[in-house]
């Protein structure tokens, strides 16, 4: 089975496709709260959806890092409002030092294509 890879850096690719499934690199934002950054990372992971050839109604799997547990029901707030309902993943939520103080949650998505 071939592997294709996407937005390929130096230290990763965005996305990475085996078979019927896509992983998607951790995802971070930028904006003023868990709110804002929550919402500018799914933007972001539409769009990395788009280019593999599927969508939030194929998810899979969601890993969510925040920084503070505090920040649980902003970023819940705008989960819900983002995920179609009768199609919510696999999810988990943790508190974990993030790559930066200014980040405040990182999503990690796999999808089915």
């Amino acid at each position: 089975m071939t592997v294709r890879r996407i937005d390929v850096g130096p230290r990763m690719s965005q996305i990475v496709i085996h078979g019927n499934t896509a992983y998607l690199a951790g995802q971070v934002g930028s904006g003023d709260g868990v709110g804002a950054q929550t919402r500018d990372i799914l933007k972001t992971v539409d769009g990395l959806l788009a280019k593999a050839g599927t969508d939030k109604t194929k998810i899979l799997q969601a890993i969510i890092w925040l920084s503070d547990m505090k920040g649980f029901a902003d970023m819940n707030k705008e989960w819900e409002a983002w995920v179609p309902q009768g199609h919510t993943p696999a999810r988990a939520t943790g508190e974990a030092k993030l790559a930066g103080p200014e980040f405040l949650v990182e999503i990690i998505i796999t999808a089915a294509i």
